[in-house]
């Protein structure tokens, strides 16, 4: 289990704090500090069923001031992503190639029931 995980947001800690508390074993990926590149970005919008614009936090002033040139192509959405980190959506938790935006904490809650289950079978 693996979860992006930003330290200074509170439902990614929330997330952190809840995989912990629950006693499951998972990898912290800091993708603020190790940014991800193009193609495990885009491998991760492949498991999470996503594209770059339903990923990307659209209340950012970054992304903000890029939507003021224009609109944005999903590559330029996921372009901006690589560039600033801070614009991708968290907390994301990924388990047995799937991965799901813990946010609420009531979709990661659902979202391991199921493949948790799948990985006990």
């Amino acid at each position: 289990m693996k979860v992006y995980h930003n330290s200074s947001c509170s439902k990614s800690r929330l997330c952190v704090e809840f995989l912990t508390q629950e006693k499951h074993d998972f990898e912290v990926v800091n993708y603020m500090k190790n940014p991800l590149s193009k193609a495990e970005l885009q491998g991760l919008l492949a498991r999470l069923e996503l594209k770059p614009s339903e990923l990307v936090r659209r209340n950012e002033v970054l992304f903000k001031e890029a939507k003021k040139v224009g609109v944005l192509t999903e590559d330029e959405i996921l372009q901006l992503m690589l560039e600033h980190p801070k614009l991708i959506e968290r907390p994301i938790v990924e388990v047995n190639g799937k991965a799901v935006l813990a946010r609420p904490i009531e979709n990661l809650e659902s979202f391991l029931q199921i493949e948790l289950n799948r990985i006990t079978r």
